[in-house]
């Protein structure tokens, strides 16, 4: 896959994701906020909660202990965490309850179909 397809895929997986969420309840607050010690993908609230999301997919069911989940190590959240405090500071939330999220898709093209896994509450 090269570059420009993998950024396609990862803004097609985040839109997808978007999706998600919106159609549990969630209110979408931002995308792709970035910052030289880490990123987030998806900033949402929902129920007073802010939750920033980490998206990861792969666009092939993936092989077992290769899931996109399993992409995501205590480095990657703390990254995360750090542009979480960074968000919360910028935007005066200090007195809302926050949380990483993380939402792992596994594209079955043969199918056509996605699926979608939503782990909650990740940060350590």
């Amino acid at each position: 896959m090269n570059d420009h397809n993998y950024i396609d895929f990862g803004s097609w997986a985040e839109g997808l994701a978007e999706k998600f969420l919106k159609d549990r309840g969630y209110m979408i607050t931002g995308r792709n906020y970035r910052k030289p010690w880490g990123e987030i993908d998806i900033i949402a609230e929902k129920e007073g909660i802010v939750i920033f999301v980490e998206v990861k997919a792969s666009d092939s069911p993936a092989p077992k202990g290769f899931e996109p989940e399993k992409r995501v190590n205590n480095d990657k959240i703390l990254r995360i965490k750090r542009a979480a405090q960074t968000y919360i500071q910028q935007k005066n939330l200090d007195d809302k309850s926050w949380q990483i999220d993380l939402i792992a898709i596994e594209l079955d093209k043969d199918r056509g179909a996605a699926k979608i896994t939503h782990f909650k509450n990740i940060g350590i």
